[in-house]
């Protein structure tokens, strides 16, 4: 037993290595068969180009960072949309309660390009956004109704004592929601909203189905005038990829930093 802990991780890692192998000679197969011509060695330039010295984005990195623009507006959006419906939804007043409710159900329950089109081609004449402000708040809107249930979850987390406390110091509702049970239920929702913020930065992709110039977009207009399928497609899915793992990395590391509050102690 000791011999295969010993050799455990080893094993493991010839495991890992030997699917990554096989997905990759699948690949090269499927190409193969198609009789492509790969052409990698063409990739940079559609990321970055040095004229003089000096550093140029490609249409790659242009649309990353509209990507990551457009990431960053829609989080600050969700977090505002999740927070005010989970709060509603605890709120006494029914009317508040049944308009969280309503949203959260009908959000949750169909799908995000629908919503993204009715945004994009009926509430954004209305409202005279252009379709990088649509995409933000359709993105937005529908990941709020995810965030709103993480919300009321890390909030009915904290114990009941909690809020007893609050109020026999005299705290107003909304005081005891700042400064005592917020701070206590943050480091309980980080797991949940990071994979939403994961979710965020992929259904972003979707945006390029009303032109917003995102990295899908970016990719598949290169495509069109490449014809490097293969080259471009595993670029784009490598760049969201770095994206959501920076995330995820980052987020862990605050985990790990913030203290530990009395969420559990009765």
């Amino acid at each position: 037993m000791s011999n295969w802990r010993r050799w455990r991780p080893a094993f493991d890692s010839l495991i890992f290595l030997a699917v990554l192998a096989g997905l990759g000679w699948l690949v090269v197969e499927g190409a193969d068969t198609l009789h492509y011509n790969w052409q990698w060695y063409r990739v940079p330039q559609y990321l970055y180009r040095f004229e003089d010295g000096v550093f140029y984005p490609g249409p790659l990195l242009r649309g990353l960072g509209v990507t990551l623009e457009l990431t960053g507006w829609s989080l600050l959006l969700t977090v505002a949309f999740g927070l005010s419906a989970a709060l509603l939804q605890r709120s006494t007043s029914w009317a508040g309660h049944a308009v969280a409710r309503v949203y959260v159900e009908i959000v949750r329950n169909t799908p995000m390009l629908v919503q993204l089109y009715l945004v994009y081609f009926v509430l954004a004449p209305i409202l005279d956004m252009d379709r990088f402000a649509a995409a933000v708040l359709a993105l937005a809107i529908f990941e709020g109704a995810f965030a709103a249930e993480i919300f009321r979850a890390g909030i009915e987390a904290i114990p009941r004592g909690q809020w007893e406390a609050g109020r026999a110091l005299g705290l107003s509702p909304y005081a005891v929601y700042r400064c005592v049970i917020l701070p206590q239920a943050v480091r309980l929702m980080l797991p949940p909203l990071t994979g939403l913020a994961v979710s965020l930065i992929k259904h972003s992709a979707l945006v390029s189905v009303i032109a917003v110039a995102d990295l899908t977009t970016e990719g598949r207009n290169l495509i069109a005038d490449t014809f490097m399928t293969f080259e471009l497609w595993f670029t784009v899915a490598a760049l969201y990829l770095a994206l959501t793992v920076s995330l995820s990395l980052l987020v862990s590391w605050l985990e790990r930093r913030l203290p530990v509050h009395g969420a559990g102690r009765g």
